[in-house]
């Protein structure tokens, strides 16, 4: 099948200015060349007028608020977009980033991806917040149905930083949840709204470097309705590029230096 459009999502750990580090994660970018992408934890005004000006065939958003960490999307030039923030996927805490919510229009068919960066920590409010976030946002297909008359065929999908590690209870360690169990979990409620969480080609997402005494984590998922297609890598239909793809410890030790410790998602959705 012929692409619809392509799609990365990156977590760029506390990005802000820093001409050096910009420079290479533009790099980066450009180097996949999507044709939509978010990057997560922006900082500062200055990142984007940086991607503004230096990657100028694409449109960009930002969502607005009063937390510190923003998301930023590039969209193509050329490509019909539509984007808005939505506030109810902070949960009610009020310094929670928003959900960035874009409906892209290829062919005469509307697109609607929902990217989110959830509540991050393996405490029992970390772990609350993000099931809620999570739950939100599966149900928000039933929304678009709704809108599109009850069809059931909304092209809906949403991506990011879900950070799915589980909680620890740490007074009674047999009532704690293991990253897998919360990720389950999250099955479950994407069939429940006809959604499936997309194969990855690698296992772990994020990863602090071999001189961390944290393990390589799988953070970053991409859920979406059953009906889309999705070209397929390897048998995976999302690609995780950066430091998993590279073959010895110290090359992924300077990637995540130089980049992120959150590798890339991507995915390239085809024409139905």
């Amino acid at each position: 099948m012929p692409k619809a459009f392509s799609l990365l999502s990156w977590n760029v750990e506390h990005f802000k200015r820093d001409d050096a580090r910009v420079g290479r994660v533009m790099a980066a970018l450009q180097a996949q060349d999507p044709d939509v992408f978010a990057l997560y934890e922006v900082e500062g005004k200055e990142v984007f007028g940086a991607l503004t000006s230096a990657m100028p065939g694409y449109t960009f958003h930002i969502t607005e608020g009063p937390q510190v960490q923003e998301i930023l999307l590039g969209v193509r030039t050329g490509v019909t977009a539509f984007f808005t923030q939505r506030l109810e996927f902070r949960s009610g805490a009020a310094l929670m980033r928003p959900g960035a919510l874009l409906t892209l229009t290829i062919s005469g068919r509307h697109y609607t991806i929902l990217f989110l960066h959830t509540a991050s920590g393996n405490d029992p409010r970390g772990l609350g917040l993000r099931d809620d976030m999570l739950v939100r946002a599966c149900e928000f297909r039933a929304t678009l149905d709704r809108a599109g008359g009850g069809t059931g065929s909304a092209n809906y999908l949403f991506l990011g930083d879900l950070n799915t590690m589980g909680m620890r209870y740490r007074h009674v360690p047999s009532r704690s949840i293991a990253p897998d169990d919360e990720l389950t979990k999250l099955g479950m409620e994407a069939a429940r709204s006809k959604m499936r969480i997309l194969k990855k080609s690698a296992p772990h997402t994020w990863w602090n470097g071999s001189g961390s005494s944290l393990p390589p984590s799988n953070l970053d998922h991409v859920v979406a309705a059953n009906h889309i297609p999705f070209r397929l890598f390897g048998g995976n239909e999302v690609d995780v590029r950066g430091w998993p793809a590279l073959p010895t410890p110290a090359e992924r030790d300077r990637w995540i230096h130089d980049h992120s410790d959150h590798a890339m998602l991507y995915l390239e959705v085809e024409a139905a």
